[in-house]
């Protein structure tokens, strides 16, 4: 409910997306997060699943479409031959830009968030817990990752002040 209500007050993606999977253990078996970012670090969605195949390209993608209600300008991928499949079947195959070497790295870099969450709770235990807390870390992630080293420190006191009455009209709403 938090996630869904901190959802609703960011504003808008950008168009442009990158999108990349990224293998964790969940009780011991390989599994895939599917993960889409805009161009400004903005996690759009989080997908949990065991494949890394056309079909869970096509789930993530349709999600990602029918919750962000634009369509991109372009769509950043690694060379995984998954994406242009998904989007050849939701005819968006003019948008794809496969990047090489360091086109994909904003969402390389939003990883190492989730990375370090893995840590500290010990790896993920089922799918669908891991599922829901990945969805809810990034709707938070996306209200408090301010950056400060970018910005002033006035800036950044106005910032974070925004995120704290952001997340108290998020959790009172509940």
């Amino acid at each position: 409910m938090f996630a869904r209500n901190l959802r609703r007050s960011r504003p808008g993606s950008t168009a442009r997306w990158h999108l990349d999977e990224m293998v964790v253990k969940i009780r011991g078996r390989r599994m895939l997060v599917w993960r889409a970012v805009d161009d400004e670090g903005e996690v759009l969605e989080v997908l949990v699943r065991k494949r890394r195949n056309k079909a869970a390209a096509l789930k993530l993608l349709r999600k990602l479409l029918k919750n962000q209600g634009i369509h991109p300008e372009t769509l950043v991928t690694d060379g995984l031959a998954s994406y242009p499949a998904a989007l050849k079947v939701l005819g968006c195959n003019d948008r794809h830009r496969p990047g090489r070497l360091r086109d994909n790295n904003r969402v390389e870099n939003s990883h190492l968030v989730v990375r370090r969450r893995e840590r500290k709770q010990q790896k993920f235990k089922p799918q669908g817990s891991a599922q829901r807390f990945l969805a809810i870390h990034s709707a938070v992630y996306n209200v408090f990752n301010t950056q400060p080293h970018l910005i002033r420190r006035p800036t950044l006191r106005l910032f974070r002040a925004q995120a704290h009455q952001t997340w108290a009209a998020a959790t009172a709403a509940a």
